[in-house]
């Protein structure tokens, strides 16, 4: 059977934090305000992972009322995400990540965000996707107060 999902992701950008996407730290002015790193594009992948296989979202799996999740990397949470999709009889086909950042440049990192999600998950690099684009000036991207993410990803149970 093949599913279908979709994630959405959104944090404050802040002074004082690194800038964390994909698990790979982009130089930056600002940093992602969250509970763990704030890597709204490894969030909103791992969602839409979950939601693929009906099993909820990352709020659910990792509260952030939890301190054991303070500071976590998120690419070790998306580790644990593919555990139990694989406990489900879940496999990723692909994925799709789109980050919505007006700052900085995301292209010189796409190649090392894609590699470095396609190890955390097992999977080849050709089934990875990231893209990165600005709103031209429009909404709190735009204006630089934080950065979205959406993912899709398409994936196998047996």
């Amino acid at each position: 059977m093949i599913r279908i999902g979709h994630g959405m992701d959104v944090h404050r950008l802040v002074e004082g934090r690194k800038l964390i996407l994909c698990g790979v730290e982009v130089p930056h002015t600002l940093g992602l305000l969250g509970h763990s790193d704030a890597d709204v594009a490894t969030h909103a992948l791992m969602d839409s992972m979950l939601g693929a296989a009906a099993l909820g979202d990352i709020g659910k799996l990792f509260p952030d009322t939890d301190e054991q999740y303070r500071g976590a990397d998120s690419v070790k949470l998306l580790e644990h995400v593919c555990e139990v999709l694989r406990e489900h009889g879940c496999t990723l086909v692909n994925a799709d990540v789109t980050i919505v950042a007006q700052k900085p440049k995301l292209r010189p990192f796409i190649d090392q965000m894609r590699a470095r999600l396609a190890e955390a998950i097992g999977v080849s690099v050709d089934q990875i996707s990231v893209k990165a684009t600005t709103t031209e000036r429009l909404g709190f991207e735009g204006e630089e107060k934080g950065i979205s993410a959406h993912a899709v990803c398409l994936i196998e149970k047996s």
